[in-house]
């Protein structure tokens, strides 16, 4: 139920990487805000990660109905969750669904930045089927000194054969940040469901990350 919607665009759009823009459907009248997938250097397109819900007014038209040549509109960029550059401590990354979208892009900056600092990259999912990218992040993991991707299953079946991490992903990150006890100051950047969001803000607070560090967006479905 994961899609990647990319779009041309007129003029290259300045944009921090993690910040987002209002997508309207030209003749649709449907306003939709999505966080860009990419890095501000690829600024002559935007990529974006978008969960499909079945009654969602603008995902739901991603399997179809939306098609290429199509006219959108973007305005902005918004938002504070955006990459912090030239910090020497840790940086959390934490997505869920499509909170992998500017966590994608934030990630993709720091490679592009030449800078080396610590990352743990947390993303939760239901089941196996709904992780995706993983070569892409074993190839990441091979090219950055101090990195780390732990994705954690909510609902794994015996299906799945999954022998990695389990639970609700904020479980996962307390569980992490008490054994590794991290030194320094850490930037944390969480994106995802409000549910997610709610549990990880006092989970980062309580194992030593400093309110002022902590970046988010909650995401939410807009349905028709």
């Amino acid at each position: 139920d994961i899609r990647l919607l990319e779009i041309e665009i007129d003029k290259p759009l300045k944009f921090w990487a993690g910040q987002y823009v209002d997508l309207t459907l030209a003749g649709r009248s449907i306003t939709r805000a999505f966080s860009m997938a990419n890095a501000p250097a690829d600024g002559g397109h935007l990529s974006f990660i978008i969960k499909k819900y079945p009654n969602g007014a603008f995902s739901s038209l991603l399997d179809g109905e939306l098609k290429v040549g199509d006219a959108v509109v973007a305005k902005g960029p918004y938002g504070t969750c955006f990459r912090r550059e030239e910090r020497p401590g840790p940086m959390l990354l934490i997505g869920g669904g499509s909170g992998m979208s500017p966590i994608w892009s934030i990630l993709s900056d720091h490679i592009a930045s030449g800078e080396q600092r610590p990352i743990r990259f947390f993303y939760g999912a239901r089941t196996r089927a709904d992780l995706f990218f993983l070569e892409e992040l074993q190839a990441i993991s091979e090219k950055l000194s101090d990195f780390r991707f732990i994705p954690a299953l909510s609902h794994a079946s015996d299906e799945d054969k999954w022998d990695g991490e389990a639970g609700f992903v904020h479980e996962v990150v307390a569980r992490h940040l008490r054994a590794e006890k991290m030194s320094g100051a850490i930037d944390a950047y969480a994106c995802g469901p409000t549910p997610m969001i709610d549990a990880m803000l006092p989970v980062l607070q309580m194992n030593g990350v400093e309110p002022d560090h902590i970046y988010f967006d909650k995401f939410t479905p807009a349905t028709r």
